[in-house]
């Protein structure tokens, strides 16, 4: 095998023949390190192609990992040979779900903890507060070889490894934690999976930046991404999907942190609704997560701006796409905005990439404006467009129900919107002008 130096940004993965003081792709100072680059051998007996029509077809079984919430993220369960990789902020919960995972999964077949940063004493402690019984199997260690030979001898059936960025294998001679050794590590844990169709989940550390540590490949070498999102101060957590080869990556797991561990909450839209929906500066949309939909609380706060130029603040949705529909505002519907400083937040930890949550931050920022609530037991479904029309959004008709089903009598639409609900009055306007004058000039 041939050895040659090559220079790898710890953060990216950027590689260069020469030591630099910033990386030039991701712009961080002092990450480039040196390391060996092993030329691999060709492999003994490479494989052969196979005709497509000769392969044979799987049913796609799933295997239920015991908590609906990360079933549900993972579409529907666990499928042979498939690799979990699970980011996010240290304390947020990964360990513990996964232990509760584990512990699940050991009435199945033989569970396999390996785990680089903590001894078998922490990680009993963590199970029985957690009031755990499972026959799980714990190693405390970072030898990736070391960690698939004792699968193999176990018969695993499942293998969970915490964390990828603790692991090191010795085909690459850099340290633990280097680009090298995760992008390496990764490798050989998904080829297990593969080859003996033992799911594989891997825990993955996260930057400053709240990225997953280690080089982009990271996340191309494995089946399916979940990152963690939450407070760490709230009891709330989401669990998002950012990559699933098995099922949608629009699915959200909502989970709460208590005594007993992560609990799942299959129905969450109460969490994100607060006592104060009825003050002015605050409204109520439906958004769609995956096929679940939310209501969604959300809270605007005008103040008059004592600089020169107005700030405009964002919690919980983009703030290009807030200042956006502040300029829709004025432009539109003629409220002054440009002199005043304008906070948006959403409540519940909740971050709104549904464009139907449009016509609720409209409606919450003329609340604010005018100083009048918005009227009762009434929410908004909409995208706000450039010219100020409201535009209909998919599938109405689940949003409708969760409304109705929540208490909420009237709904704020778009124009030519239709329901067969019972009990649930409709609301139509055609722009941003009319849905103002909602608040600004409620009817009797």
């Amino acid at each position: 095998m041939k050895q040659k130096s090559v220079f790898v940004c710890g953060e990216c993965g950027y590689e260069t023949p020469r030591w630099l003081g910033r990386c030039p792709q991701c712009g961080s100072w002092n990450t480039i390190v040196e390391e060996e680059r092993v030329s691999l051998k060709a492999p003994a007996a490479p494989s052969k192609a196979v005709p497509l029509k000769e392969v044979a077809a799987q049913a796609g079984n799933r295997t239920s990992t015991g908590i609906g919430e990360l079933d549900r993220v993972l579409g529907g369960g666990l499928t042979s040979g498939m690799t979990v990789l699970i980011g996010g902020s240290p304390g947020i919960g990964k360990s513990t779900l996964l232990l509760q995972c584990a512990d699940h999964l050991s009435k199945v077949g033989p569970v396999l903890y390996a785990s680089g940063e903590e001894s078998r004493h922490q990680i009993r402690l963590r199970a029985d507060r957690l009031g755990l019984g499972g026959e799980v199997l714990l190693l405390c260690e970072n030898s990736v070889e070391s960690i698939l030979a004792e699968a193999q001898g176990r018969k695993a059936a499942f293998l969970i490894v915490d964390s990828i960025q603790t692991m090191f294998t010795e085909d690459a001679p850099s340290s633990p934690g280097s680009v090298t050794q995760i992008r390496g590590s990764a490798a050989k844990f998904t080829r297990f999976a593969k080859e003996t169709g033992v799911p594989v989940f891997l825990v993955g550390h996260v930057t400053k930046e709240g990225a997953l540590a280690g080089p982009k490949v990271l996340e191309h070498i494995v089946d399916t991404v979940l990152y963690f999102e939450g407070d760490r101060q709230e009891g709330l957590r989401l669990l998002r999907s950012e990559k699933n080869r098995f099922g949608s990556t629009n699915e959200l797991g909502v989970f709460e942190m208590t005594d007993k561990g992560m609990s799942p909450v299959p129905d969450p839209s109460g969490l994100f609704l607060s006592a104060a929906r009825t003050a002015p500066g605050c409204a109520v949309g439906c958004v769609l997560e995956g096929s679940r939909p939310l209501l969604a609380e959300v809270q605007a706060l005008l103040c008059p701006s004592v600089y020169g130029s107005p700030r405009r603040t964002a919690v919980g949705m983009d703030v290009p796409r807030f200042n956006m529909l502040l300029a829709v505002l004025e432009r539109r519907a003629g409220l002054r905005l440009s002199d005043k400083d304008a906070y948006l937040s959403v409540a519940g930890s909740l971050r709104l990439q549904d464009r139907g949550a449009d016509l609720a931050a409209i409606l919450c920022v003329a609340s604010a404006c005018c100083d009048k609530p918005v009227p009762p037991h009434t929410a908004a479904i909409g995208e706000v467009g450039l010219t100020g029309d409201v535009r209909p959004v998919g599938q109405m008709a689940a949003r409708l129900k969760e409304c109705l089903r929540l208490g909420y009598a009237s709904v704020i639409v778009p124009e030519g919107t239709k329901t067969d609900l019972p009990g649930l009055k409709l609301i139509h306007v055609k722009n941003v002008l009319e849905a103002s004058s909602l608040i600004a000039y409620p009817a009797e």
